[in-house]
């Protein structure tokens, strides 16, 4: 059974700061609990390659995605090998001002195996749900906002 996941955030953060954490995939085992270990095996203007490792329990699968990308502003992801029967999704980022923009992400996979399905698919339905929960919180943190500052007072 193919999963459908749409999501799209606004976010105080520049389209440029969320498209260089969503590209930068050798950093996901920092922020991203169910990975284990991210490894780029290509990267030029147009395009990333990685190799994921997804650990949870007792369940540890790899994938390896091929994402066209076009900075600031968008990335497709496209399954390169792995246990999947279907996984191409994409991230378009929108600037909304100098310092935001909205995120939409979708993604849409099944898994290969009838056995892997119901091992991982719970877990890995879970980690899409928040995956742009994550990537805005990591960006989040790397960029942090300056405060609002009130404006002076008028005096007397």
């Amino acid at each position: 059974m193919t999963v459908q996941v749409r999501r799209q955030a606004l976010v105080l953060r520049s389209a440029a700061q969320v498209f260089d954490v969503i590209e930068a995939a050798e950093f996901y085992p920092q922020f991203l609990p169910w990975c284990a270990g991210a490894t780029i095996l290509q990267r030029d203007d147009q395009v990333v390659v990685a190799r994921l490792t997804v650990a949870w329990h007792k369940v540890r699968f790899s994938f390896v995605t091929r994402n066209p990308k076009r900075r600031p502003e968008w990335m497709a992801i496209g399954l390169e090998e792995g246990p999947f029967r279907q996984f191409a999704g994409t991230w378009q980022l929108t600037p909304l001002a100098e310092s935001g923009c909205r995120v939409d992400f979708s993604l849409a996979y099944e898994f290969n195996a009838s056995v892997l399905d119901p091992l991982a698919g719970p877990m890995f339905r879970r980690s899409i749900d928040h995956l742009v929960d994550a990537f805005v919180g990591r960006t989040e943190q790397l960029h942090p906002q300056a405060p609002l500052t009130s404006p002076p007072e008028k005096p007397p």
